[in-house]
Formats: C-alpha cells, structure tokens, sequence
C-alpha cells in the first residue's frame, strides 16, 4: 500500500520482500467500513469484485450491529488477506512500483542523509541506498530490530491456533462461545472451507519456529469440544498469541515504521491488517511530499503524532476484547452488562466507530465544524454542467482536494497558487447530505480522506490550512 501511494505521487519505490511468493495464507478476513472507503478514495475496490458484506459485528464477541454507523460503506466479511495482498501487489507494479521477491534484509545503516541496506537476494549480498526506508516487515520486523526501536509492552500469556479445513461438517460458533477449557470459533468461508479459531487457557505460548502440526490443533478441539476433526485437511494453520506492544516512536531518523513493525496486538475484530492499512495512507502522501521538496515544515512528524494515538487505542480496545471472550466465567457479569449496553444506539455506536476505524479524529487545526479531522464521508455530487459524482472519486489521484460546495469563485481563486499539489472539484450536493454537513461551504480534504478545513467552521482561513499541509503557495 505505501508503494503504490508513493508511486501515485511519482516518488520512485523499491519493495524488498523476503519470501519467493506469496504464502496463500489469510490471517485477515475481509476489511473494516474504514478501509473499504479507503479503497474506495484510490478507485481500487472494483478489482476485489462482488464484496459479501454486513453491518453485523461484535466486540470481544458481544454483538454489535454496526448499522448504526450513518453513512459509511459496511464491511466486507470474507475477502481473504491473500486475495487483499495480491490485489495490492499488482496494483502496486501496475503504478511502477519495483517489487523484489527473494530479498532478505540483513543490516540497515542510517547514515543521516540516507538508508544503506545490506540484503540477501537470489544473487548473493548486495548493498542498496535510498534516501529513506519503510519497515512494513511484521511483528518480528527486521528493520525494527536493525534500526533499534524500542517496542515496550507485555509478552504473549497464551497460545492460540487458527486453521482454514476442506473435508470437515462443523456447527458455526460465534467468536467468544466459551466452553470450561477454552474459547472455540467456526465460520464458512468460500469453496467449503472451514475456518476455526481455538484457544484452551492455561496454554503457554511455544517458542515455534513453523506452524504447529495439525495434529496438535485437532487434539486441542477435541478436548475443548468432544468433536474430532483429525480427519479434516488443513488448507493452512498458525498459532499466535495475546503479545501487546508498540514502539515508542514511529520514526528514528531516516528510518519509518508501518502496521505490525509498529504495533502487535491480539487479531480481535479483525483491526490489525485495517490498521496497518491505514498507517499506510497516512504516511505516503507526507512522505512523498518530503522527497518531493514540496511538504511543510514538520508535515513528516504528523505521521507518528496521528498514527501513535492510534495504535495506542487499538491496543486498548484489543486487550479489553481479549478480557472479554477468552477469560473464563469468572468474566460473565461483565459480558452481561455490556450486551445490556450494547442496545443502546449511542453505545453502539461507539463501539462500532471504534473498531471501524470511523471514530479516528486528527489534530488539524480546531474549530467548530464536527468533522474537522475526520475522514470525509462518500458523498453524492453534481457538478456545474450536470456530471453525478461522488466524493471519493476526487480522490483517486491520491492528491488533496478543495471541494467548492458553493460554486465560489473568490475561494478557487484563493487555492490557486497551490493546485499544483491539490486538485479543486465544483460541485454542489446532490441528495440530503449527513446532518454534520448541513451548511457547509467548502472543505479541504487531504489525500488520505481527512478533512483539514471547513467554511464555515473552521479556525484560521483557507491559504493558511493550504500552507499548513501542502507547503507555500507558488508565487
């Protein structure tokens, strides 16, 4: 995702990427309403084709009826992560990405005025330079690890296995149905295949250096649920754990840090592959502003003070969510009281926008408006001369947008010294707009969806926000 978003910009990328091919493997299962609009604002969602989705969820197992989030496209239940990487990969080489399989890292050197890496490729070691460097490596990062980052937290307390089965009849059970030993989860998945979750407390984590033989998984089962499934054959199988930590700071020096590199966390509701999405579009564009000479003083520093509070909440959800559904009945009066506040329409809410990654506000400058910081909503448009258009599509160029909601001359005259960064889209509401818009002139929206300036509403007037995000004006 970071490649494609520095490409969009023009910047030149190289992906270094250990494994030969992609695993197959789905860990994540679908994306949150947040990132399906992401996809959305970049004009790739109808690669991923016919998109089952639901406004049903859950937190820590209590379900959730996500509904009740006005306005937001509903998330996409079973689009597995392998399909999600490989949409991303080609979408990423399509844009020039240089994408290199079979390339190990081994050292990293931050030299001040740029990274040198030391790789393993299929031609032996080699050295490559570049001005800046993206660990996007996961929660054992080898860029974390190089480039010494600090990733405090607590350690795994608990092992969990994961498994996608063919050959096997299983009853669905939702995620956090505890049983005495331990918390099971079935689901169907396309073309017959079966995914389980099972967790048995009291079960310390392996220091595994593969996935865990099947066997182990099938005899976990069956002590928790009576059913033997010895005889399924497993599509894939994983074991992960409850370890909860985050770095301290998401840039040292030259060096950056995205998605689980950052941040690991228990896989409750599905949040880590979204999150780490998310990372993504918030630092391409500011990066890509830094090498393109064009971003503010300061704008590089945005990235760790929005994404940090971020990751830090997601962490706070997760580990409640992990209380919730994999602790035993000594937890059940706590479950009860939620799912009685679960009906309230506010409570919900909350909720859902939470683990939805809608709730997400940024520090942009203040003001009245009540969706300053937040991520703009799809709207439907029509320009001057009578085109349909919705908001997102302003937004595939992966550039900011000034939208003039007013047809208002003097604003557009004002941006103009600055559409060499951002693109101005005329256009007048077409159909009700959500009630936080009601009365809205114009807004400013960054490249990653949210919204930097309001009129009215906003504090400060529009060349200052301009200048603020994307640099002085031309003269």
């Amino acid at each position: 995702m970071i490649a494609a978003e520095l490409r969009i910009a023009g910047v030149p990328v190289t992906v270094l990427e250990k494994l030969p091919e992609r695993t197959g493997e789905s860990r994540g299962l679908g994306f949150t309403s947040r990132t399906m609009e992401v996809f959305d604002q970049r004009g790739i969602l109808p690669r991923f084709g016919d998109i089952e989705t639901s406004d049903q969820g859950h937190f820590g197992g209590i379900p959730v009826n996500f509904g009740v989030l006005e306005g937001a496209l509903q998330a996409a239940k079973t689009v597995p992560q392998s399909t999600t990487e490989a949409i991303l990969e080609g979408w990423a080489r399509e844009l020039g990405a240089d994408i290199r399989r079979g390339h190990e890292l081994l050292a990293v050197d931050d030299d001040g005025d740029g990274v040198t890496v030391t790789v393993r490729g299929p031609e032996g070691e080699e050295r490559l330079r570049a001005e800046w460097l993206v660990g996007c490596d996961g929660g054992r990062s080898a860029v974390r690890k190089a480039a010494g980052f600090d990733f405090p937290g607590t350690a795994a307390t608990m092992e969990m296995f994961l498994a996608d089965l063919r050959g096997v009849e299983l009853e669905p059970r939702m995620i956090g149905e505890n049983l005495p030993g331990g918390m099971v989860m079935v689901g169907p998945l396309p073309d017959g295949v079966t995914r389980i979750i099972v967790c048995e407390r009291g079960t310390p984590p392996q220091r595994r250096t593969g996935p865990p033989p099947f066997q182990e998984v099938a005899d976990a089962w069956k002590r928790l649920t009576g059913v033997d499934i010895s005889h399924a054959e497993p599509v894939w199988v994983s074991a992960f754990g409850d370890a909860t930590r985050q770095v301290t700071e998401y840039r040292r020096g030259r060096v950056i840090l995205a998605g689980d590199s950052a941040h690991i966390h228990l896989p409750a509701g599905g949040q880590g592959m979204n999150a780490s999405i998310q990372d993504a579009v918030n630092l391409g564009w500011k990066l890509a502003a830094t090498v393109t000479g064009t971003a503010p003083e300061g704008l590089l520093d945005t990235y760790h003070a929005e994404r940090h509070a971020v990751g830090k909440r997601l962490l706070m959800n997760t580990q409640a969510q992990g209380l919730l559904f994999l602790s035993g009945a000594e937890v059940q009066p706590l479950r009860d009281v939620l799912g009685e506040l679960v009906q309230y329409e506010d409570v919900s809410r909350h909720l859902a926008a939470m683990v939805s990654g809608l709730e997400i506000t940024y520090e942009v400058g203040g003001g009245s408006h009540p969706l300053l910081g937040k991520r703009l909503p799809g709207l439907p448009l029509r320009t001057p001369d009578g085109k349909a258009v919705r908001s997102s599509e302003a937004l595939h160029r992966g550039r900011g947008v000034l939208f003039d909601l007013a047809d208002n001359p003097r604003l557009r005259s004002r941006a103009a010294p600055w559409t060499d960064r951002i693109d101005v889209l005329t256009a007048a509401p077409d159909g009700p707009l959500p009630s936080e818009l009601d009365g809205t002139a114009a807004l400013l929206v960054r490249p990653d969806g949210y919204i930097a300036w309001a009129a009215p509403g906003a504090h400060g007037d529009l060349p200052m926000a301009l200048e603020r995000w994307f640099g002085p004006g031309r003269a």
